[in-house]
């Protein structure tokens, strides 16, 4: 009796090993190398839809306090940020092995303030004048240039985990009708091209200018009349601009996309989207 006592306690005791190295490998990988990434908005529509995975290179920009996780489960108050984990990588904007995105990346990057990670594209980078002039970017001084690409269309529904509902050029419309925005292809600079996406003219279509500062980034949506970003200040719940050390990782590909509440829902899986390349 005593011997398959003992030998139970020793499966249970081998057992919560291989859990703890199996957390703590997955972490050194978590922090290291790539960090799995739900889209949860649609700020960066038609790039990125609500529910789609992917993986973030977190190799691309080296590291800082923001490559490693934070640890955050309400129920059971517990709230470590990436700060209280890497508090030795905190510090003068620097990153270790570090190297600069370049305009057009897509990139995770931590809120400088809510700490909670964000998705975007970078579109001014230290030094940078950027404007936008009735809805068309201006990178020191010079207009991007802009074309048509037709209509973005997806059903009027509640989308995702937290039911959001898209924002739709052609008006208010009914549970399952179509919502269209309008596309537009916009090149940068550099000559790096993506779909942007209009709804509306409102207030953002027409800012001051901002002058990035040495070591920051100014981010901004593809979807830039549902995009809260670079052009709202961090005082009233905007990004403002990124310190460089706050960037994660770089994000290259859509690994798999579930228009569903629950990845679970397999019949609302986007097949045609999954390891789809990002641009």
């Amino acid at each position: 009796m005593a011997k398959q006592e003992a030998k139970k306690s020793n499966t249970v005791v081998e057992t919560l090993k291989t859990i703890f190295w199996a957390l703590v490998i997955a972490g050194i990988f978590r922090t290291l190398f790539f960090q799995p990434f739900w889209i949860p908005s649609g700020s960066m529509k038609d790039t990125l839809l609500i529910g789609d995975f992917l993986f973030v290179n977190k190799m691309a920009y080296g590291y800082s306090y923001a490559s490693c996780p934070s640890v955050r489960i309400e129920r059971f108050g517990i709230d470590i940020d990436a700060k209280d984990i890497c508090w030795f990588l905190d510090g003068d904007n620097t990153r270790i092995l570090g190297d600069t995105p370049e305009r057009g990346d897509i990139i995770v990057f931590r809120h400088p303030v809510q700490g909670t990670d964000f998705i975007k594209r970078v579109i001014g980078l230290p030094g940078d004048r950027i404007q936008m002039k009735d809805g068309v970017l201006h990178i020191n001084g010079t207009a991007v240039q802009m074309e048509p690409a037709g209509t973005f269309e997806e059903e009027f529904r509640a989308q995702g985990p937290v039911r959001i509902r898209p924002r739709c050029e052609n008006g208010v419309v009914g549970q399952g009708a179509i919502c269209e925005k309008s596309r537009f292809i916009e090149t940068l600079p550099n000559g790096e091209s993506h779909h942007v996406l209009n709804i509306t003219s409102q207030r953002s279509d027409n800012t001051g200018v901002y002058t990035v500062p040495d070591g920051h980034y100014f981010f901004m949506g593809d979807n830039r009349d549902n995009s809260t970003d670079s052009r709202f200040p961090q005082a009233v719940g905007g990004v403002g601009f990124v310190p460089h050390e706050n960037l994660i990782g770089r994000a290259g590909r859509v690994i798999f996309s579930s228009a569903g509440r629950s990845m679970l829902f397999f019949w609302t899986w986007r097949g045609d989207r999954f390891f789809e390349k990002l641009e």
